[in-house]
């Protein structure tokens, strides 16, 4: 392998890194500035509960962490009343509406992502563009992990949080595939 093609590869990953990264944090600030006032409603009456009886309050920050998963169709699981637990997708449990739109800031970012990815590759061919794009996997799934963890409310024994087995493969699928056309897409518009 030549010297040439090793420092390619290496600025492809290294701005695949910061592309995923970039893609996931604005992925979250735009589903935070868009819902963080529905969410904060939604949450008074469970907060002023909560702290009557001697709990932390839930930051909308969290909740909205949940959303954000929400749109890459991971399930939050939640503590049941009686034991075990139960999973939930809130953006599915509303009636349509600009909730929905949510669904589409994921993969949306990581085209985005993929396109620009191939670009800073310098990418020819669609399935060279296709492979750079797809490298924004390497800052979305770790961040994809973590912010299971960040997003992790307790509850008694239990906790709220997105379910971490779908969350890491949302977190492989949704940049890998996303990420993949926008750099094949890249190279298709020259």
């Amino acid at each position: 392998m030549s010297s040439a093609t090793r420092t390619d590869r290496v600025r492809a990953a290294a701005s695949g890194a910061v592309a995923g990264i970039a893609a996931y944090l604005l992925g979250y600030l735009v589903t935070y500035a868009t819902q963080r006032g529905q969410v904060e409603e939604q949450l008074r009456a469970f907060n002023a509960l909560t702290e009557l009886f001697g709990g932390d309050p839930l930051p909308a920050w969290q909740a909205v962490g949940w959303l954000f998963y929400n749109a890459h169709a991971v399930a939050t699981e939640i503590p049941a009343p009686l034991g075990g637990t139960r999973v939930v997708n809130f953006i599915a449990e509303t009636d349509g509406g600009s909730l929905s739109l949510l669904y589409a800031v994921p993969p949306v970012l990581l085209l985005v992502a993929g396109l620009v990815v191939a670009r800073v590759a310098g990418a020819r061919e669609p399935a060279a563009g296709a492979a750079s794009g797809a490298l924004v996997v390497v800052g979305y799934l770790p961040l994809a992990a973590i912010g299971t963890f960040l997003f992790r409310y307790s509850v008694g024994e239990g906790a709220v949080a997105p379910v971490l087995v779908t969350a890491l493969l949302a977190g492989i699928v949704y940049p890998v595939v996303a990420g993949a056309i926008g750099g094949a897409a890249a190279v298709l518009r020259d």
